[in-house]
């Protein structure tokens, strides 16, 4: 009897189990269904933009100075004066003397050659004199002896040398003269351009001798940057190796730094040498930097400091030439270009097709082509590693606008 019921007990609860069961899972919610994902790849994508105007030629370079001489004596001797602005990183003008020297010396040359070209005058006039008189004494001899004087007379019974002979003293007198007086004059030292005093050694009282250098002067009216260039940027300039007007130059401008501002002096390429570096088989294009005094134009819209700097000798600066202009070219991110000069570009129906380009300059993120690209169509840089012509491809809207 106990058997029966354990039985009966057991067959309850598993009904009941199983009543519980069917009631819960009759009212379960239905499970979501997904689409399976998308097989279309994602890409990234930049615009690309229809070029205008020049492409830029970018470079960097050193600042040296147009003209830069050494500042020395001519003649020699003991300084008497030196002008206060000649000293190093002073600015001086054409023709203003920089030091001078003892005179006493050379005027003393000067009064020595005056006297004996006083002398050499004198003995020319005798030397005249004595020639018109026998010149004069063979003429009355010819007439005396009539048609038997067939004979000339000898040069020296005229006179004839010795008046040379006293010309050219007088003349080798006056080239000393000349001579005396050049050196009384090279006694002033004078700066021969506008320029800027630089490591100047001399003062009062010390000998110097000729030839000896004082310091050096570079030309303050314009400055020259060597930028060095790939033959391929190189042949973005225009008319490189031609001589050019001033209206047909190509304008050039230099960035430099000072104080952790930018500036930019305005110039032109001035020509470029018709060698490769031997090392870095690079151009070497030098660009003209009219007046490199004047103050440079900043990069931003106040300036932090209150004075401006010059266009500094030895400075390291960033060079932006105007290049060619085509008719047709793109500009597109770095990214785009893919390998062997392609770009992937993203039709409006988001298949791809690859377009070859031809590569013009790169420039920081950017790359200058030409091809048959369309101004404001989608080019692929990132989300594929390979693409095929027709490929299907998405593009975020983000992307799109």
């Amino acid at each position: 009897m106990r058997k029966r019921t354990g039985y009966l007990v057991a067959i309850a609860v598993i009904a009941g189990a199983v009543g519980v069961a069917t009631l819960m899972v009759s009212l379960a919610p239905e499970p979501e269904t997904h689409e399976p994902p998308s097989q279309v790849p994602y890409v990234n994508t930049a615009r690309i933009v229809a070029g205008t105007g020049p492409i830029p030629v970018r470079g960097a370079g050193t600042v040296r100075p147009s003209a830069e001489v050494d500042i020395a004596p001519q003649v020699g001797g003991r300084v008497a004066w030196v002008d206060k602005d000649f000293v190093s990183g002073r600015r001086v003008e054409a023709g203003q003397t920089l030091f001078r020297l003892e005179e006493t010396d050379y005027e003393f040359g000067v009064r020595e050659a005056e006297a004996s070209l006083a002398v050499r005058e004198v003995a020319l006039l005798e030397a005249r004199e004595d020639a018109a008189i026998a010149q004069a004494q063979y003429k009355r001899y010819a007439e005396r002896q009539g048609e038997d004087a067939s004979t000339k007379p000898n040069p020296l019974t005229l006179h004839v040398p010795q008046l040379k002979a006293a010309e050219a003293a007088l003349a080798r007198e006056e080239a000393a003269l000349a001579q005396a007086k050049l050196a009384l004059s090279r006694t002033s030292v004078m700066a021969p351009f506008d320029g800027v005093v630089h490591d100047e050694s001399v003062d009062v009282g010390q000998l110097l001798a000729p030839g000896q250098s004082v310091g050096r002067l570079f030309s303050s009216d314009a400055v020259e940057v060597v930028v060095p260039l790939s033959d391929a940027d190189a042949a973005l300039i225009p008319r490189l190796w031609q001589y050019e007007a001033e209206s047909q130059r190509v304008v050039a401008v230099v960035f430099a730094e000072y104080g952790g501002v930018a500036y930019a002096w305005r110039g032109y390429v001035d020509r470029a040498d018709a060698s490769l570096d031997a090392e870095t088989r690079t151009i070497d294009v030098i660009v003209h930097v009219p007046d490199p005094f004047a103050p440079g134009a900043s990069t931003v819209s106040a300036a932090t400091l209150d004075t401006t700097p010059p266009l500094l000798v030895g400075k390291f600066v960033e060079v932006a030439i105007e290049g060619l202009a085509p008719a047709d070219y793109f500009k597109v991110r770095r990214a785009a270009l893919q390998a062997d000069d392609e770009i992937w570009m993203v039709r409006d129906d988001g298949t791809v097709r690859i377009v070859p380009v031809r590569v013009l300059q790169r420039i920081d993120d950017e790359v200058f082509v030409t091809g048959e690209l369309e101004d404001g169509q989608l080019a692929v840089t990132g989300g594929i590693r390979f693409a095929t012509d027709g490929m299907s491809v998405r593009v975020g809207e983000a992307r799109r606008r």
